[in-house]
């Protein structure tokens, strides 16, 4: 049997990624057949996306804090875990429980847990593994997330075609599968060295909150949210608004366009990462991004306003790895510290920021 090596470590971690995609993607998908189901009033249903947001900032916050001391290994492997016992509850604690609501909750917390500590833990563990051009692998690893949400949505949409809503339950089921199997892998893939120091983890000499530089990095790391989730949570609006189409056929239209443009944009990155300078191409990303959102807000046509939407997926798609692999890059003593504060940052911008657009847009009539 062939010896595991540390690109099987960094195929499980990329399977991470692709799991955090379906416990963020695939609820919102049910949300209306919860609703039908079992009567749960939609206000409590999209309370979930509240909760799921709420305890994967603490998990981050939480992994800074004990990530290095308790070591990576039990940690990892949690995360899988969590991620699949939550799914595998997603479509069995609402039939448990007397109110299929607090089932629905129940399976929320887990996987949103496990989908914290995986957040936190694969990019440290990514950027800590012997590779030649780390930029390139942190875009590489991100992109799986996107390919992750077009295949959550695509699959998914299929299933619910195919099979009918009655056995939506089957479909968390399936899904938990993928966390399960990564689990095992998790559990027996080599660790890069930081595992080894995980008893006396690395204390910067400096500390963070004194560096400017660090401050810097956690704006761009909540615009870089913000900038995500934004378009993303609003994109399905935009195809149905601009194609006159369905919610189905917006969704693939909408989010799942999308995340197949951004996933495009952070696979073009890693490829082209040792000829780019990564800052130059932040900086474009970044422009090209507002320039995208305002097309999409200010487009005369609707059908214009769904090209900003794309416009905007692939100019963001490596803001946030890209800022990730430049703050490991300038805070080199950063640690997992630093890691978990950027995700911490991240996540923050991506509930603030679809959030300020609904505000922004409801105000505006």
């Amino acid at each position: 049997m062939k010896a595991l090596n540390y690109r099987h470590t960094i195929t499980a971690c990329c399977l991470s990624s692709v799991t955090m995609a379906a416990t963020n993607n695939l609820a919102p998908l049910l949300f209306l057949i919860f609703h039908e189901s079992f009567g749960i009033p939609l206000a409590e249903i999209t309370l979930l996306v509240t909760v799921n947001f709420v305890i994967q900032l603490t998990v981050d916050l939480l992994a800074a804090l004990f990530a290095d001391r308790v070591g990576y290994r039990p940690l990892i492997v949690l995360s899988a875990l969590l991620s699949a016992v939550g799914l595998l509850g997603l479509g069995s604690f609402p039939f448990l429980f007397s109110s299929p609501w607090l089932g629905l909750l129940l399976a929320d917390v887990l996987y949103s847990f496990g989908s914290g500590l995986g957040e936190a833990l694969i990019s440290p563990l990514v950027e800590a593994c012997p590779t030649r051009n780390k930029a390139a692998m942190m875009g590489f690893l991100h992109s799986f997330y996107c390919w992750g949400t077009v295949l959550v949505i695509l699959l998914s949409t299929l299933f619910l075609l195919l099979a009918g809503k009655g056995l939506w339950w089957l479909l968390p089921l399936l899904w938990s599968l993928l966390p399960l199997l990564n689990t095992l892998a998790l559990a027996v893939v080599p660790l890069p060295p930081m595992e080894a120091a995980a008893a006396s983890p690395a204390v910067p000499s400096r500390p963070l909150w004194r560096r400017p530089l660090f401050w810097v990095f956690l704006g761009v790391m909540m615009a870089a949210g913000a900038s995500e989730l934004s378009m993303h949570q609003w994109a399905s609006a935009f195809a149905e608004a601009g194609l006159g189409v369905p919610k189905a056929v917006g969704d693939l239209a909408g989010p799942c366009l999308y995340a197949a443009l951004m996933g495009t944009a952070r696979v073009f990155f890693a490829r082209m990462s040792d000829r780019i300078d990564l800052r130059l191409f932040l900086l474009l990303g970044g422009t090209l991004g507002t320039l995208g959102y305002l097309l999409a807000a200010l487009s005369p046509l609707p059908a214009l306003s769904l090209v900003g939407c794309g416009i905007t997926g692939l100019s963001v798609g490596m803001l946030w790895p890209g800022a990730l692999s430049l703050a490991a890059a300038r805070l080199r003593d950063g640690s997992t510290l630093l890691f978990s504060l950027c995700a911490l940052f991240g996540d923050l911008g991506c509930s603030l920021g679809p959030t300020a657009v609904g505000l922004i847009a409801a105000a505006l009539g």
